[in-house]
């Protein structure tokens, strides 16, 4: 399992990388198969003059799946990084309980995934972890790497990342395609067409 520590905006100190890498490297042991976890640190300047540091995790599992904390933290980039591996850690547990949707296993964890895996220790709930921030306006561009899949897959990505939708290159279109969560009920997928 390959560990990056990046910093946008904040320069990434010996310790703190120390700290990160044996943070991160634990969570082997919880989801096995894990090709590389990249943990991005950065920093937000607010009108008040506080800082906010904000650590942003992203697994890479071997099959493909990719699961993505981020978590803020009012000038303490060490309580970021803890607050996002505990988030990640119920990604994880989303994860490795995935059931299997139409005899397609692309996303879920293995039998023997899940028997070499360790339970996911305790961690706190969302709305202690929502007390305990205050957010802000974010403007941020992000690259996105798009993978070949199909529609299912795509909704199978998107719920286990946890968002609203999800930017895809249909294999059987050949194209870029977003799936997203319809309020009422079900999906959508949006297909661009040029005039």
């Amino acid at each position: 399992m390959e560990i990056q520590v990046r910093g946008d905006d904040l320069k990434i100190t010996e310790t703190l990388e120390e700290y990160a890498q044996k943070k991160l490297a634990r969570l082997d042991k919880y989801l096995p198969n894990i090709q590389d976890v990249r943990v991005d640190f950065s920093r937000q300047h607010t009108r008040r003059g506080d800082n906010i540091l904000s650590a942003q995790i992203t697994i890479r599992h071997q099959r493909g799946a990719i699961l993505r904390a981020e978590e803020s933290s009012a000038g303490d980039a060490e309580a970021a990084l803890n607050l996002a591996i505990d988030k990640i850690h119920r990604q994880i547990e989303r994860f490795k309980s995935k059931r299997n949707r139409k005899g397609r296993t692309r996303f879920s964890a293995s039998v023997e995934e899940l028997a070499a895996a360790e339970t996911v220790p305790d961690i706190p709930s969302q709305a202690e972890i929502d007390e305990a921030l205050e957010e802000e306006p974010i403007v941020r561009h992000k690259e996105v790497y798009v993978t070949a899949m199909n529609e299912e897959d795509a909704i199978e990505q998107m719920e286990l990342l946890g968002h609203t939708f999800f930017i895809f290159f249909n294999d059987q279109t050949q194209a870029l395609n977003v799936v997203y969560k319809r309020r009422t009920s079900g999906y959508g997928v949006l297909i661009p067409k040029t005039e």
